[in-house]
């Protein structure tokens, strides 16, 4: 450790502002996207939003596009645990650096690396300090001055480069995984849209193709409420002392921000003690149950129980949708849900509430779904549960990654274990 030394930020780089796009430019359609703290990982990393990406179609100074390799730290908390986050500029002529991010540059290549102080900005005690500096109430923002003044311990060079790359790889893995995920995520998708809503499914050239809203179905089809194919369908409570009342180990207690559609997030998973699970017995989580949240910004995200987190238990926030001896297994049920367009129609049903975006128990059991015959249900199943399965297995390897690489980063990145 003689040879780390401690420095300030502002002595190794220099954080340079975004520009403030137009927003009378920004579209769904065009050449650049505007990068904002939504397209960074809690964690750090950098996140693709897909469709939901802010394009623009303006004049620029040419200074604010990115090229790869660019590395940017959240300047303004949009979401919870962003502020001071950093990613990676994945690739050149195509992002947009807007002014709630900053630029990291580098005043010495010789006495940082680029790689590593990605990393040391993801620590907690950079993210600490970080926080430490920004000011607001209801959307917290930090300055480059404020970065600048954060310190940490820098090892030479070389050995800044060496952690670097240990930690890169388990990252490159954890992508890795994340990309077969999104692939066999997308395989279901098109599955489900070729069988169900097109009627393209095996054996459709001898039925008639129906429109989807009428009675003209084909032999073995029809339209069933979801209670009807369900044998369960109810949500949990917040155990007695609220989150006072949480623990770092036991019975897992699942709530909104871990259910995402299709992705079971484990980061924020709280546990709670035998005695409170107790209470909750009514709501015990089972093998194949589909996680729905029910209120707020979240509401209609839905994904498959974790098998290896059995016993577990819901709050108030998530609802338990359980398939019948009918259904058989949860592939036909949990890509129903995820569908397009049965996505759009349940929240729709959640924007007719009072106060906030909700779903009740006695709307979810009436939500009418088509229900195509048996021997279809078994087809599918053979084919998407096997997908699903792998699709679990991925998120498991990408948590046992993440928790590895998590317990590597502040040892590594303070000298407490030598490369």
């Amino acid at each position: 450790m003689a040879a780390w030394k401690q420095r300030r930020l502002d002595e190794l780089i220099r954080i340079k502002h975004g520009y403030a796009f137009s927003g009378q430019y920004f579209d769904s359609q065009g050449r650049y996207v505007v990068l904002t703290p939504g397209n960074f990982r809690e964690e750090g990393g950098f996140k693709s939003k897909g469709e939901k990406e802010k394009r623009y179609c303006g004049k620029f100074p040419h200074e604010y596009l990115l090229n790869k390799g660019d590395l940017l730290v959240v300047l303004t908390e949009q979401g919870e645990g962003l502020l001071g986050s950093s990613a990676i500029v994945p690739a050149n002529e195509l992002y947009l650096h807007n002014q709630r991010l900053g630029l990291v540059e580098i005043r010495d290549e010789r006495e940082c690396d680029k790689r590593f102080l990605y990393y040391l900005f993801n620590t907690a005690p950079v993210r600490r300090q970080i926080r430490a500096t920004a000011t607001g109430t209801k959307i917290r923002h930090t300055s480059p001055t404020g970065i600048g003044a954060v310190t940490a311990a820098f090892p030479a060079v070389g050995e800044q480069r060496r952690i670097a790359g240990i930690l890169s790889a388990y990252d490159d893995l954890i992508e890795n995984c994340r990309c077969r995920s999104r692939i066999l995520e997308e395989v279901v998708r098109r599955l489900y849209q070729e069988w169900f809503v097109h009627f393209r499914y095996p054996g459709h050239e001898s039925n008639r193709l129906p429109a989807t809203d009428t009675d003209q179905l084909p032999p073995g089809w029809k339209w069933v409420p979801l209670g009807g194919i369900t044998t369960k369908i109810g949500s949990g409570a917040t155990p007695r002392g609220g989150k006072a009342a949480y623990k770092r180990a036991g019975i897992p207690l699942i709530r909104s921000m871990n259910v995402y559609d299709y992705r079971f997030e484990y980061s924020d998973l709280a546990f709670i003690d035998d005695e409170q699970a107790r209470s909750l017995v009514g709501v015990s989580v089972q093998a194949g149950d589909v996680l729905l949240n029910i209120t707020g910004t979240s509401v209609a995200r839905c994904a498959l129980a974790p098998s290896h987190l059995l016993p577990a238990r819901v709050n108030q926030h998530v609802a338990i949708i359980r398939a019948n001896a009918e259904l058989s297994n949860s592939s036909f049920l949990i890509d129903t849900l995820n569908s397009e367009l049965y996505k759009s129609r349940l929240l729709a049903l959640a924007q007719g509430g009072a106060t906030r975006e909700a779903l009740t128990k006695d709307t979810i059991s009436g939500f009418p779904i088509l229900l195509p015959p048996p021997h279809l249900l078994d087809q599918y199943h053979r084919i998407a549960g096997p997908l699903h399965s792998k699709r679990e297995s991925l998120r498991r390897q990408i948590q046992c990654l993440q928790s590895t690489r998590d317990l590597l980063l502040p040892r590594l990145s303070s000298g407490e274990l030598s490369v």
